[in-house]
Order: structure tokens, then C-alpha cells, then sequence
């Protein structure tokens, strides 16, 4: 899957084969029975071209990753302690990098209600907060109640 993610089109058994022999002996059988494994399994499509197959990624890998944490988290029988736990693990790029993701989900939940390990800045008029409407009024941090 790894190849077809990077590459971003239809791919060949033969281009994943040829990509992979320069790393490592592989046989083409081998690729074309993975190939048509992710196939059964629902995570490639496939269309013919000539005698050949061009696969494709149903998702991306970061639709991927999302519904494998999801999931995680969905089967813990205590789901706020897995947060924290996990946000416990982050680095500083990868907790900059969750700030940016609830920025753009929702601008003014980083601001009023900040996760574990996770710092937030307020008054930055940088932040990007395009696409909420009614957005212009100034925010108070000190009030989370106020529904923001």
C-alpha cells in the first residue's frame, strides 16, 4: 500500500515489482498476489488495462491512519485516559501539529478548551479561522462557557 499511497495513481504489479527490486529480490507472482489480496480485502480498486491491471487506493493514508486511531480509541473502555495517554506521547511537532488539525476542524476550540500537554496562543491574528461564519467577535479565553 505504501507504493500506491506515494505514488497517488494507478499503479502496475509490474511498476510496484520494478520499484521494489531496487530495495530487495522480490518475485512478480509475490506482488501480484499482495495486489490482488488488497483487492479482495476492499483496499484497492482495479481497472484492466490490456493484459494487465492498474490498481488504485480506495483511501489515502490519512483516512487510513484516522479510521485505525479511531477505532483504538472507540474500543477503550475509558476514552478521555487513551486521549491522554496518547497525547502524553506526542511530540512538540506532532502536538503543533494536532493544534493545527483542531484549528482547522474548529478554529475557537484550541482557544476555550485545550487538551492535555497541548498549548494553545490566543490573540495571534495569524491563526487561521476562514470558514466559520460570525467569527468576526472577539473570543475570551477566561469564558468557555460562552459556547465557543
Amino acid at each position: 500500500m505504501t507504493r500506491v499511497w506515494q505514488w497517488n495513481r494507478p499503479v502496475t504489479v509490474r511498476e510496484v515489482l520494478e520499484d521494489l527490486q531496487q530495495e530487495r529480490s522480490i518475485a512478480y507472482t509475490t506482488v501480484m498476489t499482495v495486489m490482488d489480496n488488497l483487492h479482495q480485502k476492499g483496499w484497492v480498486r482495479r481497472e484492466v488495462d490490456g493484459r494487465a491491471y492498474r490498481y488504485t487506493a480506495v483511501s489515502t493514508r490519512a483516512a487510513y491512519s484516522a479510521a485505525l486511531m479511531n477505532e483504538a480509541w472507540s474500543q477503550s473502555d475509558n476514552p478521555a485516559a487513551a486521549l491522554v495517554a496518547f497525547f502524553g506521547m506526542m511530540s512538540a511537532e506532532q502536538r503543533e501539529a494536532l493544534q493545527d488539525a483542531v484549528r482547522m476542524v474548529s478554529p475557537n476550540l484550541a482557544e476555550t478548551a485545550p487538551g492535555p500537554n497541548v498549548e494553545t496562543t490566543t490573540g495571534n491574528p495569524a491563526e487561521p479561522t476562514a470558514g466559520v461564519a460570525g467569527d468576526d467577535a472577539p473570543t475570551d479565553d477566561a469564558t468557555p462557557e460562552s459556547g465557543r
